[in-house]
This record gives structure tokens, C-alpha cells and sequence, in this order.
């Protein structure tokens, strides 16, 4: 990826001013857009294609929503979700399932544990399953799709299968752009590579449409951050502290977040962790205005005082 720039730094002792040193630096691509769409602030080069994995729910939702997927919000949200594996979670996707007289078996999605940490506890030692993959109500809302059109089931991942050309067609008119890079993401969807700035505008065409499978997605995942997200994950936290607000990860290292009245941020640390989100979300959205977030998650565990991520832009 070229030109990349810091957007956060881990510092050792950071208290000291003599001691202080940065120890390691996440590079990435970052874009704010203001509540107009207009540029606020770049880092990094926000024209190199990515892959939004899973940030980019929201458009794929959307675009079953226009297809005619007409379910409750909570489970709508559950669509845009990368889930924990909650018992709520498993059992809004099998709701999703039984509404349209499918279950389990229907999915494709990848076999994988809980996403979330205590929930993978939880789980213990049963083997991965694809209900608690965090894709899975993503599957579940396409195999709906699929019942609503006529469309089959069996070979819904197929990338000329109607649904995945119609959600193609939704990012690429959202981001207005074409797919750089076709390919499939982990849960075995189809997955378009689209630029940082095409992921920016694409969020934006969600929260600042007044159509109504737009109002529909903002609508769902700002009453219902649990199910988008789960417990004390940072998508949740946020949506559940800030009103109005949607957010969602990605796999790699991509994060998306926005509101209506102040704006959208999309960026990726190309390292692909997600150790710096915390920090980067929270000054990104600073920018946009947007100070009365929930309080910072310890990243470090253990008794490190003089150590801390702080952003870099």
C-alpha cells in the first residue's frame, strides 16, 4: 500500500520527557468527511483500494433491504452485525432463518467459534459451528433475500448469483467506483475492493439518504448496538454512549464510523490489527465533533502505567 502515514504510536514512558520513546508506530489510510461530504482531513494515501471486509455490512444490508428483506430492526441490525455469539446473537439468527422456512443447514458461512471472548468461553469445547460464525446473520439475511426473489439457496456465495451481483452493483454505485479486486471474504461472501475514500462516501450514502432502506439500516443499528456488535466491544460501546451514532469494524484492520449531523470516518491500519482502533476512533471522531464517547478500554493489560497508544494525527 503506498504512502501510508502514523495514525498511532505506542510510547514507553510516556510521563517521562526524558525517557520517553516511541517503541512502535500503526501506519494506515484515514478520511473524515464532514456532515456536507466535503474532505475535513486525509492520512495516507484514501485512493489505494482496500478491502472494506466487514465494515462494508451496512451497503450489503442495504441492498437486500431494496431487494425486499423486510425484518425487525434488532434483526436487521443483526444483518449489519459481526456478532459476538450471544445468545441473543444465535437466537436472532435463527429467527431470521425461521422466518423465511430455513434453518441452520441453509447456511454457508464458514464454520468458526464466538467472535467474542467471553462468549467463545462460554462455547467451551464444542466445535465451531457456522450459526456462531459472526458472519452468520449477514448469510442469514441473504438466504431470506434469496427466498423473497425466487432465487436459489444452494449456491448463494456464487459470485454471479443474483444477490451477490446486485450487492456488487449497491458498493460500487455507493462508493462510486468499480470493484478493484474481486475476491471472497473469510465467511465466503463475495468481496469487492473498493478505495478508502469510496468506503468514506459509501457510509456517508447511508446516513445522509433519506430513502428508506437507508433510514431503515441507521435506524436499526442506532437502537440496537448490541446486536451489531456485543458487550463491551468498541462498535457497541459507542453506539450505546453516542445517539445517532453507526460504527462497524472490519477483519484487517478497517473501521468505519459516522453520524448524520457531524460526519463520516472510514480508515485502515495496514498492519491489521486492531490495537490502535480505540485511540484512532476517538481522536478521528473528535474532529468530527464528537467528544462524549464512552470511556477508554484499557489496551495494555497488566500494571504498565508508562505505556500508552496514543494517536498520531
Amino acid at each position: 500500500m503506498s504512502n501510508p502515514e502514523a495514525l498511532a504510536e505506542v510510547i514507553r514512558n510516556e510521563n517521562s520527557e526524558q525517557n520517553q520513546m516511541v517503541e512502535s508506530i500503526h501506519l494506515g489510510h484515514l478520511i473524515i468527511l464532514d456532515s456536507s461530504g466535503g474532505q475535513l482531513l486525509t492520512r495516507g494515501d484514501v485512493s489505494t483500494p482496500i478491502f472494506p471486509r466487514s465494515s462494508i455490512k451496512p451497503i450489503q444490508a442495504r441492498a437486500m433491504v431494496k431487494l425486499g428483506l423486510d425484518i425487525d430492526p434488532d434483526l436487521l441490525a443483526l444483518v449489519c452485525a459481526s456478532h459476538s455469539g450471544a445468545i441473543e446473537h444465535l437466537a436472532g439468527v435463527r429467527r431470521v432463518l425461521a422466518q423465511f422456512g430455513l434453518d441452520e443447514s441453509a447456511l454457508k458461512c464458514s464454520p468458526d467459534l464466538p467472535l467474542g471472548e467471553i462468549e467463545r468461553k462460554l462455547w467451551g469445547e464444542k466445535p465451531p459451528s457456522r450459526i456462531t460464525m459472526n458472519c452468520s446473520c449477514k448469510h442469514a439475511g441473504m438466504l431470506a433475500t434469496c427466498v423473497i426473489n425466487g432465487w436459489p439457496t444452494e449456491n448463494y456465495l456464487a459470485m454471479d448469483h443474483p444477490l451477490q451481483v446486485a450487492i456488487k452493483k449497491e458498493i460500487e454505485s455507493s462508493a462510486g467506483e468499480q470493484s478493484a479486486n474481486d475476491s471472497f471474504d473469510g465467511c465466503g461472501a463475495p468481496l469487492f475492493a473498493i478505495t478508502i475514500s469510496g468506503l468514506a462516501k459509501a457510509i456517508a450514502s447511508v446516513l445522509f439518504s433519506t430513502d428508506s432502506p437507508s433510514d431503515s439500516i441507521v435506524r436499526a443499528m442506532t437502537t440496537h448496538p448490541m446486536m451489531v456488535a456485543g458487550g463491551q466491544r468498541l462498535s457497541t460501546r459507542w453506539m450505546k454512549a453516542k445517539p445517532g451514532l453507526i460504527m462497524k469494524e472490519g477483519a484487517e484492520g478497517v473501521h468505519v464510523a459516522g453520524h448524520r449531523e457531524h460526519g463520516v470516518v472510514a480508515f485502515k491500519v495496514i498492519d491489521g490489527s486492531l490495537r490502535a482502533h480505540e485511540v484512532i476512533i476517538r481522536r478521528a471522531l473528535a474532529h468530527l465533533g464528537i467528544t462524549d464517547g464512552p470511556a477508554p478500554a484499557t489496551v495494555f493489560g497488566g500494571p504498565a502505567p508508562t505505556v500508552a497508544i496514543r494517536p498520531a494525527f
